[in-house]
């Protein structure tokens, strides 16, 4: 017996020092290192990554036996960014046209933009919104290393009510076209909520008022009573999922507030009581301000409708505006584009939008990682480069992106969960 536990635990012994002999190490240099926990930039530092982990950072460690060297002493090194609002699976077609896509080929398009995605430095995302649970199969792809994209958070079809901005309104009566997350009255919502986390869901997404490209919808109408957001967030709560709400108007917005949301999507028309709950309830701000300028410039060629580019001449400025408010308040605001409003891998432009609206470049690189990474109750994995968080890493080489945030529209180099994806 006893030399059976011995035998068992020599075995044991050596496949420990097995698996640590074999781990993969990476020895990434340095240059200039923005430490995104306490805001400061530091010279001159090493990151020892381990498999997909980060082992250590420091600023004079020896290089291990075995290590692959990454020399980024030209560069600025931080965390891979995290975008808190994308819509992945789809096609850049909007209008009529869009019906000419099917919903196979809408995912298969999300293939495409996720990869688009993980180029442009974005290394971890939430999908707040897809049809027929296609983002699920894409982050599950991503998982199992089928294909290449971002960590993905995802909430499969969109809760919303009855010709509401989260339903199919463009077609005639006769078509009887609903969208899937559609679901009047406090226990039908209850219903969806469930059925969504059945195949998947991460987190719980539902429209709190109208939107700019939804037919019919007035852009700050509220969607929903408040019993109904209510359900939808106790029944989300209870099983340890995050609940976002779509909303620009002022009333939605409160009231998806007061129900107990975890984060505003867009925020357009905020008032001072929003600013005020949203302190009281922990609510986060996601708004998308680099948007307005795709939208009211090329958005027609796009086939965008009219009545949506009315709707964002109404917002788009507001929401700025608003942004600036909320910063100065010093409200919680996390990195959310809606991309797929405009084309997928132009994440990174709305970091300089950020700034020239009132946050400095540190709080702007702050909020794209562990800001947001806090909002997706992943701020100990993902948006920092220290011990035991994921190897995601990314540098800009040619210039400095503190003085410059256009260059995040050109990342040189990007490693997720330790897998080098561009270096040049």
């Amino acid at each position: 017996m006893k030399k059976t536990l011995l035998t068992a635990s020599a075995i044991i012994s050596t496949l420990t020092f097995s698996s640590a002999a074999f781990a993969e190490i990476t020895l990434i240099k340095a240059g200039r290192f923005i430490d995104v926990l306490s805001g400061d930039v530091l010279t001159d530092q090493t990151i020892i990554v381990e498999d997909n982990r980060i082992a250590q950072v420091g600023g004079d460690l020896s290089v291990p036996d075995g290590a692959v060297v990454i020399d980024l002493s030209d560069a600025t090194v931080m965390p891979g960014l995290i975008d808190a609002h994308v819509h992945l699976v789809g096609a850049d077609i909007w209008g009529y046209d869009a019906f000419s896509i099917s919903w196979g080929r809408e995912a298969i398009y999300g293939v495409v933009n996720a990869k688009k995605t993980l180029m442009a430095g974005f290394t971890t995302v939430r999908n707040v919104g897809a049809p027929n649970y296609a983002d699920m199969a894409l982050r599950d792809a991503i998982n199992d290393g089928d294909v290449p994209g971002p960590r993905m958070q995802v909430a499969g079809p969109s809760l919303g009510i009855t010709g509401g901005h989260c339903d199919y309104n463009m077609l005639p009566p006769r078509y009887k076209d609903v969208a899937q997350g559609i679901a009047d009255g406090p226990w039908a919502v209850r219903a969806k909520v469930r059925e969504n986390i059945k195949y998947g869901a991460d987190l719980i997404k539902f429209c709190a008022t109208g939107g700019v490209f939804s037919k019919g919808t007035k852009v700050g109408a509220q969607q929903y009573t408040f019993e109904e957001m209510k359900a939808i967030v106790n029944e989300a709560h209870m099983a340890g999922r995050k609940v976002a709400a779509h909303a620009h108007g002022t009333e939605g917005i409160k009231t998806a507030i007061r129900a107990g949301v975890d984060s505003i999507e867009h925020a357009s028309f905020l008032d001072d009581e929003a600013l005020e709950l949203a302190k009281e309830m922990g609510t986060t701000f996601s708004m998308d301000i680099y948007n307005d300028d795709f939208i009211l410039s090329i958005g027609e060629s796009y086939g965008m409708t009219e009545e949506s580019l009315d709707k964002e001449r109404q917002v788009g400025l507001a929401q700025r505006q608003n942004f600036q408010k909320a910063v100065k308040f010093g409200a919680k605001i996390a990195y959310g584009t809606d991309a797929g409003v405009y084309p997928h891998g132009d994440n990174g432009k709305q970091m300089a939008k950020m700034v020239e609206w009132g946050m400095t470049p540190m709080q702007a690189i702050q909020t794209a990682t562990i800001k947001t990474a806090t909002l997706l109750g992943m701020e100990k994995e993902v948006g920092a480069l220290s011990g035991g968080y994921f190897a995601d890493i990314i540098a800009i080489k040619y210039g400095d992106p503190l003085q410059d945030q256009k260059l995040f529209e050109e990342i040189s180099f990007i490693m997720k969960d330790g897998k080098v994806y561009k270096n040049k």
